[in-house]
């Protein structure tokens, strides 16, 4: 079975300094979805592993947190598309966990409850703490310059990242190789 992971805020849909905090917040990027059902088509699965220090800020809470992934998936299913698993971590980065990126436990418990091993595996993200969250845990960074990526890029992503315009792209080249 073939995998991907996403990063939600910036790869999928559009970010905000100010945090997505509602399902009327969020707007998915031109093209995500449908590149999220190509690769569906194209046999692989897709997990969504997103830090949400929304959540331990207050700025919303679990309901809507809920409602946001809610219309993620209806969405998605317009276009034939699916997120197989998602894993997030709500703390506040002054209170983070293993769980939250940059560390690995967040894509490791995936790979842990899915049963797969992320050799291989593309993370795509937007910021430097998905690349560092993929290089801990053995997948493959992806960056993105939709959301934070164009900064992260110009910040340095490393010889070893993949650089594409958007998720659109980043799927193309996948399904190409």
């Amino acid at each position: 079975m073939k995998w991907v992971i996403l990063d939600r805020d910036g790869v999928i849909n559009e970010d905000s300094e100010a945090y997505i905090k509602s399902a009327a917040e969020w707007h998915p990027i031109a093209g995500s979805l449908e590149a999220i059902a190509r690769l569906n088509q194209a046999g692989y699965r897709v997990c969504v592993a997103s830090n949400q220090s929304g959540l331990g800020r207050g700025l919303f809470d679990y309901d809507a947190f809920a409602a946001m992934n809610a219309l993620l998936h209806r969405r998605l299913a317009e276009f034939g598309g699916r997120i197989d698993a998602l894993a997030f971590a709500p703390e506040a980065p002054e209170k983070s966990s293993d769980m939250r990126k940059p560390e690995p436990g967040m894509l490791t418990d995936l790979a842990r409850r899915l049963g797969i091993q992320l050799d291989g595996v593309w993370f795509i993200g937007d910021k430097d703490s998905d690349l560092a969250a993929a290089r801990a845990a053995g997948a493959r960074p992806v960056l993105v310059r939709t959301g934070k990526g164009r900064k992260t890029e110009a910040a340095g992503a490393g010889e070893d990242v993949a650089v594409y315009d958007d998720l659109a792209a980043a799927v193309s080249a996948l399904l190409a190789a």
